[in-house]
């Protein structure tokens, strides 16, 4: 499976979808990024005249990224429409913040995939290289 395969697979649409590319993937992690456009919807409203990503957004990008984007590589040809992946847990430690215009680099690490569960080990990074978010997500195949 390619890695545009795997992005069109997704479960989401344009205006929630948090994955530009995938620069890589294999059975132990995925790295992948995002853009965030200055003219995303939520930033209309996230502090006044000084807008940043809410928390909220980056772990979604990082759970598509880094645990969703995975899981349909590791299904494979099993993966279907009928089959989704559901974020369990999450345990993100917010270190920088990230504004509109910014590109981030997504890298994560497969701590176990068993009876249905994936678990990884998450980081964010900004275009300079600076960690701006890392934490721990699981989720369930249903």
């Amino acid at each position: 499976m390619t890695n545009q395969e795997i992005i069109a697979k997704l479960p989401y649409s344009k205006s929630f979808l948090f994955v530009d590319e995938i620069l890589h993937i294999n059975e132990n992690g995925v790295a992948g990024t995002y853009y965030f456009d200055e003219n995303l919807d939520f930033y209309k409203g996230h502090f006044k005249d000084n807008p940043i990503t809410p928390g909220v957004i980056l772990t979604e990008a990082m759970a598509q990224i880094g645990l969703v984007c995975l899981g349909i590589f590791l299904l494979d040809d099993s993966f279907n429409k009928a089959i989704s992946i559901a974020l369990t847990s999450s345990e993100i430690e917010f270190l920088k913040p990230v504004f509109p215009n910014e590109r981030v680099t997504v890298i994560s690490e497969k701590i176990y995939f068993r009876f249905g569960k994936l678990k990884c080990k998450v980081i964010m990074k900004n275009e300079k290289g600076e960690e701006v978010c890392t934490g721990i997500i699981a989720g369930m195949i249903i």
